[in-house]
């Protein structure tokens, strides 16, 4: 796989020049407000007097838009967090902080983050149904004073630059074994406390317990109904990691109830039996999510090693048998739109080597649903790893289609935190990028070609566009040919206009929709 590489670094120059050239010349893209409909631009084609330059339509094909799916992980617990030295401060601060981590994506040339909104059975945004994280306020099921809504501004923000919002939920951890504030009133420790087990210093819900698979689903189609995100996202928590008592010995789950009630008659090994209760609510959990809104994905982020062994080299802990987790049965199946195994090793090491890892969880992907791993970016803010290693994984995944990744996580990118976001922004992303279309989850048709419209002024053009259906439109292409050389801008839908400052020879504007697929591009040349 490494002969693929001098040719990458020819093109990521080749990319990097074009880069520079529409800095210069490009449309503005600071983001702005979205209206709820795009305004009406002038007439498709404006007349203009003989002899007078003016746009006409043309057929002539634009290249196409770079495809690689670009997230960061935004925690809302820990020292990686938002949050992290945050809590008890104004609204007004961190709303600062939670806007400067979305803004560092997009000036990352990222399209997606995905922002944590239910760590231990509590919410970062206005639920009826769990309480206010402690981590907002210091108090458990405590509002923000004065009020804001987390996962309202994540999304209003992360939209205006034209980055999708996945929403991020632990479904079984109850509580944290750092929380500090006092147990809120309507948390499910307290509501239903048949349903919540300790183990170690943690609180967890019993997966066994078919009520605590109906309360994290209601939870989680709560803020699909009510919220405008992108995705559903799960990460690699399902039954806990193991815990040891005082003498080191390996402790197991305390569900003997909920085993007693339903799993002995399950005809299942115990093992079995929780692997099927993730199995069942992972399944749950897709077709709700489809059911109610058909353009919202399901990604899971599972841990990077199915089972030891598989393939031959590959030494660690086993997520099958510990955390009870059948990632490769979830994929086989189709079970959910994209999956992110956490493949937090380096190249190098053969017992978890990277690409390795990553070539594995491709050959069971079945259903060719999205393989977007997950890269521990914080390796290289706390100096273990080069930058390079981050750049030569993107690589590797480069070589899947469509590609992606996802970094781990947005605050290792921020400014002061090393010199990895630099090298993203030189050599790895210095183009944007859209997001790889999900065509099973359509329903409707793609976006039509967009109208058209331009104002010739001194040596400059103003253009206009707007949609010509009732397609949800979700980013504009701007691209235009100068001297040859084809720019490209990815712009939030609130957009639909643009003055350049030079007349470009060709332009060409494409719709992006909701599940990033692309309508035909209406293409105009500068005519006499």
């Amino acid at each position: 796989m490494h002969t693929a590489l001098p040719i990458f670094t020819r093109t990521v120059r080749l990319i990097a020049l074009a880069w520079v050239i529409a800095a210069l010349a490009g449309c503005d893209t600071t983001p702005t407000s979205a209206p709820v409909r795009p305004p009406t631009p002038p007439p498709t084609r404006p007349i203009a007097p003989a002899g007078v330059q003016s746009y006409v339509p043309v057929n002539i094909a634009p290249p196409a838009v770079a495809r690689e799916f670009r997230a960061a992980w935004i925690s809302s617990v820990g020292e990686n967090s938002w949050l992290n030295g945050n809590t008890g401060k104004s609204s007004a601060e961190q709303r600062a902080a939670l806007v400067a981590m979305i803004d560092r994506a997009a000036q990352l040339k990222l399209n997606a983050v995905i922002f944590q909104v239910r760590p231990s059975c509590d919410a970062l945004y206005a639920s009826s149904i769990e309480p206010w994280c402690e981590h907002l306020t210091g108090v458990q099921g405590r509002a923000p004073q004065p009020f804001f809504d987390p996962l309202a501004v994540a999304i209003e923000e992360a939209h205006k630059r034209g980055l999708e919002l996945h929403a991020w939920f632990n479904p079984y951890r109850a509580r944290h074994a750092d929380s500090k504030s006092p147990v809120a009133a309507n948390h499910i420790s307290r509501t239903r406390p048949d349903l919540v087990r300790s183990y170690g210093r943690y609180l967890w819900l019993d997966p066994g317990e078919r009520d605590v698979q109906n309360h994290s689903l209601r939870v989680v189609m709560d803020v699909v109904k009510r919220y405008d995100i992108d995705a559903v996202h799960f990460d690699d928590y399902f039954y806990p990691y193991r815990e040891k008592d005082a003498a080191g010995r390996e402790v197991d789950f305390p569900d003997a109830a909920s085993w007693k009630k339903f799993g002995v008659r399950s005809g299942l090994s115990r093992d079995d039996w929780r692997r099927e209760n993730v199995n069942t609510f992972m399944q749950r959990v897709n077709a709700s999510v489809h059911a109610a809104k058909p353009w919202v994905k399901f990604g899971i982020s599972p841990f990077g090693i199915w089972r030891p062994g598989q393939p031959a080299q590959i030494r660690g802990k086993d997520a099958y048998a510990e955390l009870y987790a059948d990632a490769r049965k979830w994929m086989q199946n189709g079970w959910a739109d994209y999956f992110a195994p956490q493949l937090y090793w380096n190249i190098a090491t053969p017992d978890q080597s990277f690409p390795v890892l990553l070539q594995w969880w491709h050959s069971q992907n079945l259903q060719r649903r999205h393989l977007w791993p997950g890269l521990d970016a914080s390796k290289v803010s706390n100096a273990k790893w080069q930058p390079e290693e981050i750049a030569a994984q993107i690589r590797y995944t480069r070589q899947l289609n469509p590609p992606g990744q996802i970094l781990w996580g947005m605050r290792n990118l921020m400014p002061g935190q090393g010199p990895l976001a630099e090298k993203l922004a030189r050599e790895v992303y210095p183009a944007p990028a859209l997001i790889p279309a999900t065509p099973w989850l359509a329903t409707t048709p793609a976006p039509a070609q967009p109208s058209f419209a331009s104002k010739l002024g001194n040596n400059s053009v103003k253009l206009y566009w707007a949609r010509n259906d009732n397609a949800e439109v979700r980013a504009w292409v701007l691209q235009r040919r100068v001297n040859g050389v084809w720019l490209t801008d990815i712009l939030p839908a609130g957009r639909t206009s643009c003055e350049l400052t030079s007349r470009p020879e060709v332009i060409a504007v494409t719709a992006i929709d909701r599940l990033s697929r692309a309508s035909a591009p209406v293409v105009v040349q500068l005519n006499r």
